[in-house]
């Protein structure tokens, strides 16, 4: 549908467009939006990319500034950092934030409306967009630039045939994403219940009691030199769960310093501070010797359970424990939440029996295992509807 080859052959019924011929920016704004009845607002925080369902907003009641009005079947497009690629439709009205555009058909028999946000999903639409952006912290494009973006667009006959084949993958899309969000649920809430109706028969003993554990080591200049480099993982590499591997650094840990920081399988790895939110202290993964050799900075606090204790249960008691609120607790916040060591291994872990330790882990490990399946399931249909949006729409 789209592209900017000028020029080119085109199909019967097939016409050249600028964006802005076929497209108009809502410029409805709104003075005092819990006055005025608005009940929800939404920032780019509550958009997810490639997703263009809207999944959370905030409420009005709770105080906002934002005074674009938005109206169910617009087309909500995130200006500021476009590479994210954060579009969706509304279904519901509210007012958002002036870092996104309000989009709509200019005219409906020219341009059917559900065709627009895959539109605004295409690759040449986004290059447009991050190519046209200013601003080098937080780069935004502006609307003349993307108004200017030309396209092909074929007769609504065409346009009709080509948005049921879209929104019958979309539903594809659709389908994992709620598969994968329940799933999610389902974790938690296990997490939730088992612990819970332990909590009360169960002994408790302290971290310190229940293992070793060892800060990793604080980075320092020279270390990056890598005279004799070895791999470390940091924070960008614990996810709530799992380890993320495919960006894996190394510096130095000279001397008595590698053994000190080298990981061991079974070791679990927490999160030792955040600068989004508290809650993400403690986020809690193991390592399973997926990389020889491999050690801790100091941004991760490294737990090793001793023989009373089973690796899968110690993560799993952890993520619970994260979920309660007991790592926060025991971090100190000032503007970075950190996990102080003394306090940490004063923290009590549940410790039941060997027997239901092993029962407890191998089902948490069946969970994981579970939820990574159903992402993957998800990336996969994504990456389908995006490969499907461009091979349906451009010319």
């Amino acid at each position: 549908m789209m592209t900017g080859m000028k020029g080119s052959k085109l199909k019967p019924g097939w016409r050249h467009v600028k964006f802005g011929d076929v497209v108009q920016l809502s410029k409805a704004r709104c003075a005092d939006p819990l006055a005025e009845g608005v009940e929800r607002f939404v920032g780019l925080e509550h958009l997810e990319p490639g997703d263009l369902r809207i999944r959370s907003w905030g409420n009005v009641a709770d105080g906002v500034t934002f005074t674009s009005v938005f109206k169910p079947g617009q087309v909500l497009f995130g200006k500021r950092r476009a590479y994210q690629r954060k579009v969706a439709i509304a279904d519901f009205s509210g007012v958002c934030s002036g870092d996104i555009y309000v989009l709509e058909s200019a005219d409906p028999q020219v341009l059917l409306p559900d065709l627009l946000p895959y539109i605004c999903q295409t690759d040449p639409f986004f290059e447009h967009a991050v190519g046209t952006s200013a601003g080098s912290l937080s780069p935004r494009t502006n609307w003349g630039n993307l108004a200017s973006f030309q396209l092909y667009l074929p007769s609504i006959e065409e346009q009709l045939v080509q948005l049921d084949a879209l929104r019958a993958v979309q539903a594809v899309a659709n389908a994992s994403e709620d598969v994968r969000d329940q799933v999610r649920i389902l974790e938690q809430s296990w997490l939730h219940t088992r612990f819970e109706n332990g909590i009360g028969t169960w002994q408790t003993v302290e971290l310190q009691q229940a293992g070793d554990l060892q800060l990793g080591l604080k980075k320092e200049r020279e270390y990056d030199l890598c005279t004799d480099p070895k791999p470390f993982l940091r924070v960008a590499n614990i996810g709530d769960g799992e380890l993320f591997l495919d960006d894996v650094r190394q510096m130095d840990f000279p001397g008595h310093r590698f053994e000190r920081h080298r990981l061991l399988s079974g070791d679990i790895l927490l999160t030792e501070g955040d600068i989004v939110s508290p809650w993400n202290v403690g986020r809690a993964a193991i390592f399973r010797n997926e990389i020889e050799n491999c050690c801790i900075q100091n941004t991760l606090m490294r737990f090793r359970p001793n023989v009373a204790v089973h690796p899968d249960f110690a993560l799993a008691a952890f993520r619970y424990m994260r979920l309660k609120g007991i790592f926060v607790r025991a971090a100190v916040t000032t503007t970075v939440s950190h996990l102080v060591d003394f306090r940490v291994r004063k923290v009590k872990m549940p410790f039941p029996s060997m027997a239901e330790q092993i029962a407890i882990g191998s089902e948490h490990t069946e969970l994981l295992a579970g939820r990574k399946s159903s992402e993957t399931r998800s990336s996969a249909a994504q990456a389908t509807l995006a490969q499907a949006i461009n091979e349906i729409l451009l010319p």
